[in-house]
């Protein structure tokens, strides 16, 4: 018989859940709150069910444009073909986490506003762009010696007894 290509194939391991975390799920899942906007990690919890998303959008980050009374609406991309497509799907909130790919922008903010403070109360103006790292500085090896080789020469003993 040939293979199935029905809507859970091949997901055995994609769906299953992980080592010593079956069982009842944490209210923390049910209890958090999601605004329009937030971006989100669609993470499916093989456990439940209802109201979950297409094993493709396992694993994408999108973000929320719609919250309902049991799911999110998420807008994630999806290359079609040659073009790039805003897919929006309906996802319950047991399948959805939200997202850590802004944390690391939101420190830098803060720490930038911070800095831009400091400049203008001493009456100086910042940059606070990001720059790509420069070459190393160069420097010169201290102590070290010198020592050439040379290969010893190619010799060709000619020890064949009754050669050719």
């Amino acid at each position: 018989m040939p293979a199935g290509h029905g809507l859970r194939s091949r997901t055995r391991d994609l769906f299953a859940r992980p080592f010593r975390k079956k069982g009842y799920i944490p209210l923390t899942t049910y209890l958090r709150t999601y605004k329009v906007g937030d971006y989100v990690d669609i993470k499916v919890n093989g456990a439940v069910h209802k109201g979950m998303p297409h094993k493709f959008y396992h694993g994408r980050t999108g973000r929320v444009w719609n919250v309902t009374k049991r799911a999110i609406g998420v807008v994630i991309n999806k290359q079609v073909g040659n073009r790039i497509i805003g897919k929006r799907i309906h996802v319950r909130v047991e399948h959805v986490q939200p997202s850590r790919c802004r944390e690391e922008f939101k420190l830098r903010k803060k720490k930038n506003d911070e800095l831009k403070a400091e400049a203008k109360a001493r009456g100086e103006k910042i940059s606070t762009k990001r720059q790509p790292q420069g070459p190393k500085p160069g420097f010169m090896v201290e102590g070290a010696t010198l020592e050439t080789f040379t290969p010893i020469p190619y010799d060709v003993v000619n020890d064949l007894k009754g050669g050719y």
